[in-house]
């Protein structure tokens, strides 16, 4: 598998980094990192993933593992198109209609819909992901649009967190500024 590319993130609205390398072999994509950070309520956490995507980088499969302040993590989620999205073994049909995972403790996974869908500036996109909430470890359903505006820059909206802001992106398609949260480190 080649590697397309790695890239340090420096978490903002908490202490933390995150490492992430994106590789591809022409019929598989693959995210791995490491995120390491001070959860909300005050403990560590270290949550190592990987994310494993057909060639058009369609979501397969994800595994994260590592603790949660005092709660062990091991976590295995599987989508296929005929099974839809399984959670440690056990259907979810809440996330049926989406197609990227996105795991929320961590920046990587907004590379899925942007390298999928390659948005041209002035179009937008609504692309419902299979989002894992970091503060209950649950899959659940999250809308969310992204509108391109120019080569590096993604308007971002995700109306049930309330979350909206200007995410920049570098030329691999993860994002490098992720305003408030996450920021690249040089």
């Amino acid at each position: 598998m080649r590697t397309l590319a790695t890239l340090i993130w420096r978490r903002l609205d908490l202490p933390g980094h995150d490492a992430c390398r994106v590789r591809h072999d022409g019929e598989r994509g693959r995210i791995e990192g490491c995120a390491v950070f001070r959860d909300g309520g005050g403990g560590s956490a270290r949550l190592s993933y990987e994310v494993v995507c057909d060639a058009r980088w369609h979501t397969q499969s994800a595994r994260v593992e590592g603790w949660l302040s005092n709660e062990d993590v091991q976590l295995s989620i599987y989508h296929d198109a005929r099974q839809g999205w399984h959670f440690n073994g056990t259907p979810v049909p809440s996330v049926a209609h989406c197609i990227d995972i996105d795991l929320g403790f961590t920046p990587a996974t907004n590379l899925l819909p942007l390298r999928r869908l390659r948005l041209a500036p002035g179009e937008q996109a609504e692309v419902p992901a299979a989002w894992l909430d970091p503060s209950t470890l649950r899959l659940q359903a999250l809308p969310q649009r992204y509108c391109r505006l120019d080569a590096s820059r993604y308007h971002y909206w995700a109306p049930t967190l309330g979350f909206e802001a200007e995410l920049r992106v570098g030329p691999e398609g993860l994002v490098h500024d992720y305003p408030g949260l996450w920021q690249a480190e040089p």
